[in-house]
């Protein structure tokens, strides 16, 4: 049985509970209404109760009653795309309750090993998932591969509908979380692309893109501010929120320092300081490796700029606020906020 839906905004009232601790409270007392309807297959029944519960959390959630990989069911709740919500939906299966031989719990779509056997109602149209193909393209110096998927139906679809079709069929291939790191443009082309391979070799040519990006990489960067003020960077490769879904608590510091070049860039005692704070940022890092990571850092005229991500549950922003405290050109200073979406090294994404 597959279900999915989105909490209509005029049932907000109705809501059960009151954020990730309420649903789970609600789920324990709820499982021995829903268990009946779930192995009943009864359709309606399962989402008069889900829907309420998992809006409780956002109403821009997506949920789903999928078969599981352990379990005879798996719940998955899922950002369906959306990064600002993707570490609610981590969150949200970080406090699940352990999986029993029934339920077990998801924040994302996973891969369904039997995908290219489904077929679905699309538009009153079957959309058979084994006469899917993909032109694919991967761009140069890029960890992504664009795709454009052709059906047979398309063509009597509109173009809202072709792409929620495609996207559903991305996630049951690759899974949700793979579809984000390695899948760039998604096109749905009412014309089967020329060289098209099969749905089934998808997967194949995800894999080796990923096998060439395994190790840690930066890329140095030089450009110059909306002010045309020399600028350098050196940013991780590939940088992506999917990989750090619980890192969504932005820490931004800012080193001014007192010795610079005709372009505004570090130069003699600033460059040594700022290369001794590195080392003893990265030691700190090292430490915090399970809650936080340096995502890039720029300099330009007389600021060396620091981005950070972390889990907002740990202590990270304190132990780095701690660690500026010893800097001496210039007043440093922190800034810590939300930024589930990486908006602040938006430049930086691959």
């Amino acid at each position: 049985m597959r279900l999915f839906g989105r909490k209509d905004a005029e049932e907000e009232a109705d809501r059960p509970g009151d954020g990730v601790a309420g649903f789970w409270a609600w789920w324990q007392e709820a499982r021995p209404r829903l268990d009946p309807l779930v192995a009943a297959g009864a359709a309606e029944g399962i989402e008069e109760l889900l829907a309420p519960a998992v809006g409780a959390l956002h109403p821009d959630l997506v949920w789903e009653v999928a078969p599981g990989r352990n379990a005879a069911h798996a719940l998955v709740v899922t950002a369906a795309g959306d990064a600002e919500l993707r570490s609610l939906a981590h969150r949200w299966a970080k406090a699940a309750p352990p999986a029993d031989l029934l339920w077990e719990f998801h924040p994302s779509r996973r891969a369904n090993p039997q995908a290219l056997e489904l077929t679905l109602d699309v538009g009153g149209f079957e959309f058979a998932l084994d006469k899917l193909a993909f032109g694919l393209r991967v761009p140069r110096n890029q960890p992504r591969v664009d795709v454009a998927a052709y059906h047979p139906i398309f063509s009597e679809l509109d173009e809202e509908t072709r792409l929620e079709a495609t996207l559903l069929a991305l996630d049951w291939l690759l899974g949700e979380d793979d579809v984000a790191r390695w899948v760039g443009e998604i096109t749905p082309a009412t014309f089967q692309p020329i060289d098209a391979v099969a749905a089934v070799h998808l997967p194949a040519v995800v894999a080796d893109l990923a096998s060439n990006h395994q190790d840690e990489e930066w890329l140095s960067l030089e450009g110059r501010t909306g002010e045309g003020a020399s600028l350098v960077a050196v940013a991780r490769f590939p940088l992506r929120p999917v990989d750090h879904p619980l890192f969504d608590q932005h820490i931004e510091i800012t080193l001014p320092y007192a010795h610079r070049d005709d372009d505004g860039l570090p130069a003699g005692e600033s460059l040594t300081a700022l290369r001794d704070f590195e080392e003893r940022l990265a030691a700190r890092l090292l430490e915090l490796r399970d809650d936080a990571l340096l995502a890039a850092q720029l300099s330009a005229a007389g600021h060396r700029v620091v981005h950070l991500y972390a889990d907002p549950d740990s202590d990270a922003a304190t132990r780095v606020e701690e660690l500026i405290a010893s800097w001496k050109e210039g007043e440093p200073r922190i800034d810590v906020g939300s930024d589930p979406a990486w908006a602040a090294v938006s430049p930086f994404l691959s």
